[in-house]
């Protein structure tokens, strides 16, 4: 273990990991000997490997049993800032790949990152950009905007809404989503579908998503924006959250005045992103690489830390293997409106594992739903009654 903590002194680091790997050795001091207790094998030569090693030796390996109260608090530390150097050097890596070599990392990281559930949520937005938010039930909207509620059907919504950016604490965006969607849309119609994007078209664009704002007396700010973007052109802007800018800052340049710098952001996205080589890319041949090219500016967030418990935490897996409520009491029913409720079963009947009788089914399905039963719920009693 100790010659595992000191070999990043031999590695050529960038002036960021320097000081993340300065910040670690603070945070291993109070913990030295329960880390001196954990044998090691494996000594990266990288300090993107050595950090994955420290953090495993952190969370697997290390005998918590034997940590004193305080030294709780400097192990929580601690992997945070492995994870924030893991975070930074796969970003890193990102302005000098080719596109080969990134979309390799991106399978490889895909299981961690639950990419099938996110590939099922972009590919459910991609239908959705045929209509404006205005039309959209406010389940739907919420998708695009990256908020998860407990009314988002597992039946329907098979995906947390809120990978690639969490909107949850924007009130004012949401407030905004709800009284006028439609200065919303007004504003995401000034970024095309297809094609280049030019500053005029993203100016165009920032002056009325903040006029939206102006209408309930409240400020944009760009997060929210940027999930929006990126949602509507994944394959040209990243997403960014609370949680992800400080790690974009420190591995990708981003540099941004504060929270509503929109020509910081433009800045970046052309200055860094649309100009690393695995962006410029022509698109590839391979069907199995086609679609990450068409998403390859929001998947950069697959190149941020996660671990083997990150799938676990979707919002969708949490509703989905919820405990059902046995008390009438306790049990919260979502009332849908009848056209909002025939929405939602129409896309659960078109699952192809669902059978004919459940079909045939529909308006006494369409009739619970209204009433606040989830879907999966009316059709397992369905199931079970004519099956």
């Amino acid at each position: 273990m100790k010659k595992l903590l000191t070999s990043p002194s031999q590695m050529a680091l960038s002036p960021q990991e320097m000081v993340i790997y300065q910040n670690v050795l603070k945070h291993v001091t109070p913990i030295s000997l329960n880390l001196l207790a954990i044998k090691v094998t494996n000594r990266p030569e990288d300090f993107n490997g050595w950090c994955k090693e420290l953090i495993d030796a952190c969370s697997n390996r290390i005998n918590v049993d034997l940590l004193e109260p305080e030294q709780i608090k400097p192990l929580k530390k601690l992997s945070d800032l492995l994870a924030s150097g893991i975070s930074v050097s796969q970003l890193r890596m990102a302005t000098i790949a080719p596109w080969p070599f990134y979309v390799q990392f991106l399978e490889q990281q895909s299981e961690i990152h639950a990419f099938e559930e996110r590939k099922r949520l972009l590919q459910y937005v991609t239908i959705l950009k045929s209509q404006p938010l205005a039309d959209m039930s406010l389940e739907d909207r919420l998708t695009v905007a990256g908020k998860h509620t407990n009314a988002h059907d597992t039946a329907v919504y098979k995906f947390d809404v809120q990978w690639f950016g969490s909107t949850k604490g924007a009130k004012a965006f949401h407030q905004v989503l709800v009284d006028c969607p439609a200065r919303i849309d007004q504003a995401l119609a000034h970024i095309p579908l297809e094609g280049d994007i030019d500053a005029a078209q993203f100016e165009a664009f920032v002056t009325d998503f903040k006029a939206a704002f102006s209408a309930i007396d409240e400020k944009a700010t760009l997060a929210p924006a940027t999930r929006l973007l990126a949602m509507r052109r994944p394959d040209q802007f990243v997403s960014l959250s609370s949680s992800t800018t400080g790690y974009y800052s420190q591995g990708l340049d981003l540099s941004l005045s504060g929270n509503n710098d929109f020509a910081g952001y433009w800045k970046w996205l052309s200055q860094a992103v649309h100009q690393a080589h695995w962006w410029r890319s022509s698109e590839p041949e391979s069907s199995d690489e086609i679609f990450y090219w068409q998403h390859r500016a929001i998947c950069l967030d697959l190149l941020l830390f996660a671990d083997e418990k990150t799938a676990k935490k979707s919002n969708y897996l949490r509703l989905l293997n919820k405990p059902a409520k046995t008390t009438k009491s306790t049990t919260k029913r979502v009332k849908r409106s009848k056209e909002t409720a025939q929405e939602l079963v129409d896309r659960a009947l078109t699952d192809d594992s669902i059978e004919d009788f459940v079909r045939a089914q529909r308006e006494s399905i369409v009739a619970q739903v209204q009433a606040g039963k989830a879907i999966a719920e009316v059709i397992a009693l369905i199931r079970k009654i004519f099956g």
